[in-house]
């Protein structure tokens, strides 16, 4: 994604950095349903550690990476977290999330449902982190991405600055750096 993207969204949002709203479509349905990101709270944990476990891009050789990982709600308090949520029948349902940790500026969990992806639910949560980090006065936050997503990194702007390479046998792979610069208003 290029620069643009914050003109481009602008249009779309709805709301204060806190709390916006994008008007999206599904891809199986005319019908226009609004994607809100709020402040994620403790009785998210569940879901959005479903969500990491079920994630397709963990899938094979990456699987081990996240089948006992466990998003709980000591780490939703210590950190910055915000979900996507689209309303359907059963009422909210956590389309994607995502972690902003301060110290030292890490973009540290960045996840979208399989089902919801291609949608620019990814890219929103992107522009909702960047405005937060700027709210917090930062200028940079680093991101160590999963090999798989390394493209959409490149897309949404962050720039590559390295690799952190494997650390078994806990992450058997190496994986590539990005940095977001985050310019001030």
């Amino acid at each position: 994604m290029s620069r643009e993207t914050p003109a481009r969204l602008r249009g779309l949002l709805v709301g204060s950095p806190m709390r916006n709203t994008l008007r999206m479509s599904s891809r199986t349905s005319r019908i226009s349903r609004p994607i809100t990101i709020r402040r994620a709270v403790a009785r998210d944990a569940k879901r959005l550690t479903r969500l990491v476990r079920g994630s397709s891009a963990y899938e094979g050789k990456y699987a081990g990476a996240v089948a006992g990982y466990r998003v709980g709600p000591d780490y939703i308090e210590a950190h910055r977290v915000f979900v996507a949520v689209g309303a359907d029948e059963q009422g909210d349902r956590v389309l994607g999330f995502y972690s902003l940790v301060l110290a030292p500026p890490e973009l540290d969990l960045l996840f979208v449902a399989d089902e919801a992806q291609g949608r620019g639910i990814g890219r929103l949560l992107v522009a909702h982190m960047r405005s937060e980090a700027r709210a917090a006065g930062l200028d940079r936050v680093k991101v160590v991405s999963h090999p798989p997503a390394e493209d959409f990194y490149h897309r949404v702007g962050a720039v590559r600055i390295g690799t952190t390479l494997a650390n078994p046998p806990a992450v058997l792979w190496d994986r590539p750096e990005f940095e977001f610069r985050i310019p001030s208003e």
